[in-house]
């Protein structure tokens, strides 16, 4: 059975069409934050204001065709794009922003189309957060490597300690002082 999709996306419906926003909006519930602009102009601005988890464009808008507004989304953002066009148009189209990371549907479309297509940019987004949680971990952790390391060889270098009790020194350290090992090699570096 699939999961249910994280609802604390942020999405941004950019059409001049009510009727287009109220298909999109109605199969949006529940989502915590949903935003309309009419034209493209006013999309970047929202853009710039506030970051967007899935940008839905109705091609045509009334100041640009909407391939710029999703090409510049796709660049200055990491936001997922959904961008809705006229069939006749729809291949040039698709050709063109493909390449970009945009993903393409071609209007009239069969009912539950962009429901499924929001569902996977969210899933989508969904699995960035979760790999640029993973990265940050990471990034956290090689940080207190290096810190460690710096102190060990502080230690060794200003207390003349082998590696082996450089290493127990600042383990010990952090134990009796209920830290982390990177605290207190810190806070060793900190004192020498």
């Amino acid at each position: 059975m699939p999961k249910n999709i994280d609802i604390q996306h942020s999405i941004l419906i950019v059409s001049s069409s009510g009727q287009f926003d109220s298909i999109v909006k109605s199969s949006l519930k529940g989502f915590s934050t949903v935003e309309n602009r009419k034209t493209g102009a006013l999309a970047r601005r929202a853009i710039l204001e506030r970051y967007f988890d899935v940008i839905v464009i109705d091609s045509p808008l009334p100041d640009e065709t909407g391939e710029e507004l999703a090409m510049d989304a796709a660049e200055k953002s990491n936001a997922s794009i959904l961008l809705v066009c006229p069939r006749d148009s729809f291949e040039e189209v698709l050709d063109r922003v493909t390449d970009s990371g945009i993903l393409v549907v071609y209007k009239p479309f069969p009912r539950g189309r962009i429901d499924k297509a929001i569902r996977l940019l969210c899933a989508s987004q969904t699995r960035i957060r979760e790999l640029e949680m993973k990265i940050g971990a990471l990034e956290d952790k090689m940080e207190e490597l290096r810190i460690v390391s710096r102190a060990k060889i502080t230690l060794i270098e200003k207390k003349n300690m082998s590696e082996d009790e450089a290493h127990r020194f600042i383990g010990k350290f952090a134990m009796d002082n209920g830290i982390s090992r990177g605290r207190a090699a810190s806070l060793i570096l900190e004192d020498i």
